[in-house]
């Protein structure tokens, strides 16, 4: 594809200047825990970590990727309060992992500067 794009069409492929961060999220949780505690984990992580900071989620209970919950991108300060809410030491929870920010709509590429 041509490397000379108008800001339209470049506009409509989220790339360059409207490139779209985002990170992915690993969840795992603790051998035995009950199915509904989980649940109830994962609604809360919903509700007060993703949506409390303006951002959406995509995926299940186990791995998924957290995007703004409108056009544009996460912030570092976002990822970092995220990442922040599931260090406070959830029960349900064994271990966690957040990657670094990725381009939502093209993984493969660099992020932009």
């Amino acid at each position: 594809m041509a490397t000379n794009r108008s800001r339209r069409l470049r506009k409509k492929l989220c790339v360059d200047e409207f490139q779209e961060l985002g990170f992915e999220l690993t969840l795992n949780y603790k051998e035995g825990v009950d199915p509904e505690a989980a649940s109830a984990f994962f609604d809360r992580f919903i509700e007060e970590a993703v949506e409390g900071n303006g951002l959406g989620f995509i995926g299940s209970e186990e791995y998924g990727f957290v995007c703004l919950g409108k056009r544009g991108s996460v912030t570092a300060e976002q990822r970092s309060q995220v990442e922040a809410w599931l260090q406070k030491g959830h029960a349900e929870v064994a271990a966690f992992t957040v990657s670094q920010l990725l381009d939502v709509w093209y993984p493969e590429n660099s992020v932009n500067a």
